[in-house]
């Protein structure tokens, strides 16, 4: 199949690292709402926060979405090496279930967060964002995006806030 047809079938996600469920049902509805898209494959950049979330949302829905695919874009093979032990443990967990992990970089170089939200963008054709307007990765990723013309959901507020 070709990139584009995979485009076709994928959505991303993003989002800040101070998540703490407040979007966990909306998150779902929308998974559920892509998968009835067409969507089969989700993207999750792996980081602290929204991004765990979105990749343990997809997997709660398996049974449920025959055929859904968690795909993990991992920036480098230390990026858990400073998160919490409870999210170095969800992480661990995340990526012995997912379907798909692509690693980016043999070690940690100067731009590879950006790189691998680049990627993400660039094999997907939604990206969903829990994002609030401040700056950082989930704004360069939810700018990104809209220079790609790629479509985006933003699940900050559960779906009620503006869209930055």
């Amino acid at each position: 199949m070709r990139t584009e047809d995979h485009r076709r079938l994928s959505a991303a996600f993003t989002g800040h690292r101070r998540y703490r469920g407040q979007s966990d049902d909306a998150l779902r509805a929308v998974v559920r709402e892509l998968y009835a898209r067409g969507l089969r494959a989700f993207w999750s950049g792996m980081a602290a926060g929204f991004d765990l979330a979105a990749a343990e949302a997809v997997l709660a829905l398996r049974d449920e979405l025959p055929g859904v695919r968690l795909c993990c874009a991992v920036p480098f093979p230390a990026q858990a090496d400073r998160y919490s032990e409870a999210d170095r443990i969800r992480y661990e967990r995340i990526l012995r279930r997912a379907d798909e992990v692509t690693l980016l970089a043999p070690r940690y170089e100067p731009r590879c967060y950006l790189r691998r939200d680049e990627f993400m963008v660039d094999r997907s054709a939604v990206v969903v964002a829990w994002f609030d307007g401040s700056g950082g990765g989930t704004r360069y990723t939810w700018e990104y995006a809209r220079r790609r013309r790629t479509e985006r959901i933003n699940l900050w507020n559960d779906g009620q806030g503006e869209l930055f």
